[in-house]
């Protein structure tokens, strides 16, 4: 793996050839008990118990709005086994988890517990469904009674219709091709794929999100996303302000960063275009849940 690669992710715990696993803020709060994750108020998971990871350490888009370094792995040439990765993956977890004995604060029991992770979040950096054994990976953690949260940009259509995850996640900046070439900045116009992802959502079993997130005074038109809403048919809608973190601060300014009071109004206007109701919300994380009963 590039050194530099390696400097820029300070903190994550690599896995083999191209994954990687990183304790978030949301887990470490929680152990301290000082607050949990918006997923658990949400979706009912347990914060100090959720392994995030990611099996590729790869991307097909170039996000303006990603807090990520972008320029990850170049083209594999193998590809790790889900056995190994979920393995190593939970290994790795421990590692990260054991610099919190004798940690001031921490409640021992939810440390305990951390050591037995029960969800997985298959998100964190880069694009999992690149990863070609991705529906074998749910398979085995979920084989293991483990959630798995699969969060995807949905240029992959076929592996969406291949997987099963507990929930499944499209997160999406752009409502429209123009938007799309714009905002996620591809090599390639993804957005047919995209649109097909959507209609293979609606055919899932499984709870399915439709996260939108939201730039300010660029991509805040709830009526060009009800569409999209409309197609993909989740169960719920999650409407998220961008978050002015890391690498995305070299392309935005801070006042891109929407307010709560901003996300509330365009998931009032969601409501009243598609039928969703308003569920929940998070103001210190700036979202907002909603769900069509």
């Amino acid at each position: 793996m590039p050194k530099k690669l390696l400097q820029e992710l300070k903190g994550y715990q690599i896995v083999g050839n191209h994954s990687a696993v990183k304790t978030c803020l949301w887990l470490k709060k929680s152990i301290k008990d000082e607050g949990v994750c918006y997923k658990q108020k949400f979706y009912g998971i347990r914060s100090h118990r959720c392994l995030q990871m990611t099996p590729a350490l790869v991307c097909n888009l170039n996000c303006i709005h990603c807090w990520r370094p972008l320029k990850l792995l170049p083209r594999l040439r193998s590809w790790d086994s889900p056995e190994y990765v979920v393995e190593e993956s939970i290994k790795a977890q421990y590692r990260l988890l054991s610099g919190f004995r004798g940690t001031e604060g921490v409640n021992m029991r939810k440390l305990e517990e951390a050591y037995n992770p029960n969800q997985v979040a298959i998100s964190l950096i880069g694009e999992p469904t690149l990863y070609p054994h991705l529906d074998e990976l749910v398979e085995r953690y979920n084989s293991m009674n483990m959630t798995t949260f699969v969060v995807t940009n949905a240029t992959k259509p076929e592996v969406i219709e291949k997987i099963e995850p507990y929930q499944l996640y499209i997160s999406l900046i752009a409502y429209s091709e123009e938007s799309h070439i714009s905002l996620n900045r591809p090599a390639r116009s993804y957005w047919d794929e995209i649109n097909e992802s959507l209609r293979k959502m609606a055919d899932k079993n499984s709870r399915t999100v439709l996260r939108i997130t939201l730039i300010k005074d660029i991509n805040m038109k709830p009526e060009k996303f009800s569409p999209l809403i409309e197609k993909a048919s989740p169960t719920f809608v999650e409407v998220k302000a961008y978050m002015h973190l890391g690498y995305s601060r070299k392309r935005l300014e801070r006042e891109a960063m929407p307010d709560h009071e901003h996300v509330k109004k365009f998931a009032e206007e969601i409501s009243r275009i598609t039928g969703y109701d308003i569920k929940d919300e998070s103001e210190i994380s700036r979202t907002v849940v909603l769900r069509c009963e």
